[in-house]
């Protein structure tokens, strides 16, 4: 390892703070605590900040410093808050991700999230501990550029919602389900909330209903809490719709009653502007569309999100598409938006396919240029000691007690923590039938790592495959944390060389989330130059609840030189760092 480079990572940080001085600083104050709500009329328990709920809105400019104090008031969890699309590049201590980058902040405790953000975009943040996002855990994050003149499109006005899908049964009872023997799967949604917002049939309720919990399910249609949410718009204007989907299982459809939508960015990346009537979106994806408010100005119109992906059985989501002056309260006599059948896989690989970079991004390879390294990591679902999991080439993630960002850092104090796991295979026995659950149902548990060298050119090939059960194979977004990556390419069946000649070199668009479909594969590309410890895992709650996930690890000769706060430790082996 080159002197230069290990000056870089210790340099970041100060140079990274110097942006930030040149921007804002934005400070929040927040309260981590339980609250009695009704998203979708049925109330329940969720996580609130400040008493609100969805979290408050970050709306910072690029260059700005971001500094979030959290005081956990919850008597009986910890928490850790994920900035989801921030590559915390110089902070890989601050990427929130429980025993991964910190030691969750336990009851009556406090931490500080300092970061700088360096990339325009659509983003947001949730909890990244257990399930919490599945409880109401979330918010917006805004970045604009310096100038908004730099972006490659032109509209009036800006709006923003999160999409997710929800559920009556509280995240502990689901989680208990998830590793119980027999198993007990969370089940398909009660609701579909736009912005924290839906609308549960309250006739579904019989009277006296119970909870799992064992408490008695109050549902009320007339609480403000659950009507939908209204989206002002001027006749003749343009509008910015800003879409974020933390939805903790379902793919989601989202579709804007008569108006087309443009997409122009994707998970904080301009694109080339496609044009479509409906729009797929996964769980931690984010978009940008350009609508115009050109449609009959007298009346009011739906904005509505479908489940795609899974049988459907959770009604449509709702939102009002409020043309002014009409009162908020003049609802669309007309039907609520329909969807693209659930299963029509084709359909969404060839949406997702539309999306390429846009023409201002300088793609750094060519087709001939390679990579240093290739993974191929095969999906499945297996067994551990009975109990159903979610494993990569055969191993479910069981994760370390002590961080990993610690167990690097300190990597001579703890060199029994990374040593007590292989590093885990790099590809998977070929001739595995995919369309087919797996000849060998068990699987092993590890903790181990993938390793890069400080700037190597890395391409992993997600391939999907059939689960335990006959026939069925589902949909997996995959996200990468501390990095963008370029999408090389989707496809059918099993992955093979042959397939290298259909990867898109020219023009691949950056993401940080890109699905997996059914029996299908993924490619993607991008270069280990962010020194830290980085999960990659599938962003469906329970799946990641379950297993799959990896670690990747990068420029690790370095970390031993950055000083992580204090306050990132006290779990694990990294209790003996701070004893006095």
């Amino acid at each position: 390892m080159e002197r230069s480079d290990m000056l870089k990572l210790v340099l970041l940080p100060i140079l990274l703070a110097a942006v930030g001085v040149q921007g804002a600083v934005k400070q929040y104050d927040w309260t981590i605590d339980y609250a009695f709500w009704s998203p979708d009329c049925v109330e329940k328990l969720i996580i609130a900040i400040n008493g609100q709920y969805p979290g408050p809105t970050i709306d910072a400019t690029v260059g700005d410093t971001i500094v979030v104090k959290i005081h956990n008031k919850m008597p009986t969890e910890s928490v850790v808050i994920h900035w989801h699309g921030m590559q915390q590049r110089g902070t890989p201590w601050a990427d929130g991700t429980a025993f991964v980058s910190q030691c969750p902040v336990g009851p009556e405790d406090d931490y500080t999230y300092q970061f700088v953000v360096d990339n325009p975009g659509t983003f947001f943040y949730h909890g990244h501990h257990g399930m919490q996002r599945a409880a109401g855990f979330y918010g917006s994050l805004i970045v604009h550029p310096e100038n908004i003149t730099d972006e490659p499109f032109k509209y009036d006005e800006e709006l923003s919602i999160i999409v997710n899908d929800w559920w009556h049964k509280s995240v502990h009872d689901q989680e208990r389900g998830l590793y119980s023997n027999p198993f007990i799967w969370i089940g398909e949604p009660q609701s579909l909330l736009i912005e924290g917002r839906g609308a549960y049939n309250c006739s579904l309720v019989p009277t006296g209903a119970v909870a799992n919990s064992g408490d008695c399910v109050t549902c009320n249609a007339s609480v403000p809490q659950c009507q939908p949410y209204v989206l002002p718009v001027t006749p003749g204007k343009t509008y910015r719709l800003r879409i974020a989907s933390v939805a903790s299982l379902s793919s989601l459809n989202f579709i804007l009653e008569g108006h087309n939508l443009t997409v122009v960015e994707a998970d904080g990346h301009y694109v080339e502007p496609v044009v479509v009537n409906n729009l797929d979106i996964y769980s931690g994806e984010s978009y940008s569309v350009l609508f115009t408010a050109n449609q009959d100005p007298t009346r009011n119109y739906w904005a509505g999100i479908n489940v795609r992906g899974r049988k459907p059985a959770t009604p449509t989501g709702l939102a009002i598409l409020n043309y002014l002056p009409n009162p908020s309260t003049l609802l669309p006599t007309t039907p609520t938006p329909v969807s693209p059948l659930w299963n029509d896989y084709n359909l969404s690989l060839a949406q997702a396919q539309l999306i390429k970079a846009h023409n201002s991004l300088e793609i750094p390879f060519t087709e001939t240029s390679g990579s240093d390294k290739t993974i191929f990591l095969l999906n499945t679902q297996n067994r551990l000691n009975g109990v159903i999991k979610w494993a990569l080439n055969n191993v479910t993630l069981v994760p370390l007690s002590t961080p990993y960002l610690a167990a690097y850092t300190y990597r001579r104090k703890l060199k029994t923590v990374l040593s007590a796991s292989a590093p885990p295979p790099l590809t998977y026995t070929p001739g595995y039938d995919i369309s087919s659950p797996p000849v060998n149902p068990n699987t092993t548990a590890g903790t181990g790592v993938y390793e890069f060298k400080l700037n190597e050119v890395v391409d992993v090939v997600i391939q999907n495959a059939n689960t335990l059960t006959v026939n069925n194979s589902e949909v997996h977004p995959w996200h990468l944390h501390g990095h963008d990556f370029y999408v090389l390419g989707m496809g059918n069946g099993v992955f093979t060389s042959k397939d290298y000649a259909q990867l898109n070199y020219v023009n691949p668009p950056l993401r940080n989330t890109v699905p997996v479909f059914p029996y299908g594969w993924s490619v993607i590309r991008f270069k280990a130059d962010n020194p830290g410890v980085w999960p990659f895992h599938c962003h469906i709650e329970p799946h990641f609840h379950m297993g799959m996930g990896v670690i990747f690890a990068e420029g690790t000769d370095l970390l031993p030189r950055i000083k992580l706060p204090a306050q990132n430790l006290g779990c694990g082996l990294t209790k003996n760092l701070i004893r006095p």
